[in-house]
């Protein structure tokens, strides 16, 4: 089963092909995403990498949190899904 991995602290300039290599050398990557701001159309400086097997996924965690790239340190860990309040509902 693939891992979704957050990627955070990423240099602005880091396109998705350059995360998606990065990831690359630990095992299959299945899909790297680089969040945009919806308003200004920029990265907002984190991401999500789908890896497709687990040992690959912990091994690319363990070997590139805190590793610098683009001038900046990576945090890196398993990315975990919260659950998102409904559209125009936020009261109770």
């Amino acid at each position: 089963m693939a891992k979704k991995i957050y990627v955070g602290n990423l240099s602005y300039n880091t396109s998705e092909e350059e995360l998606r290599d990065l990831f690359a050398q630990y095992g299959t990557v299945v899909s790297a995403n680089i969040i945009i701001d919806r308003e200004t159309r920029r990265p907002k400086g984190f991401g999500f990498v789908e890896m497709a097997e687990d040992a690959a996924a912990d091994a690319a965690i363990s070997q590139l949190d805190g590793k610098e790239v683009g001038g900046r340190n990576l945090r890196v860990n398993e990315a975990i899904a919260k659950p998102r309040p409904a559209h125009g509902n936020y009261r109770n």
